[in-house]
């Protein structure tokens, strides 16, 4: 099973927290991350998120797992 602290929090960088956060989204915070689990989903299928360019397929992937599984810490 994935979790948030090994699996998903690794696969945001600095800089896409630094984006986020003015926006009221800390991208290192479980709790911000869990609650706008499917928003983030959806940007990242969109290829809107991160700013400066799409995630892989695979990563994507990742993401959409651990919200299928259960958003686990």
């Amino acid at each position: 099973m994935l979790g948030y602290a090994k699996d998903i929090r690794p696969m945001f960088r600095g800089t896409d927290v630094d984006a986020m956060k003015p926006r009221g989204l800390d991208l290192w915070s479980y709790t911000d991350v869990s609650a706008s689990a499917d928003e983030i989903l959806s940007r990242l299928q969109e290829g809107s998120m991160p700013c400066d360019g799409p995630w892989q397929q695979t990563t994507i992937d990742k993401f959409k797992q651990w919200i299928a599984d259960g958003k686990s810490p």
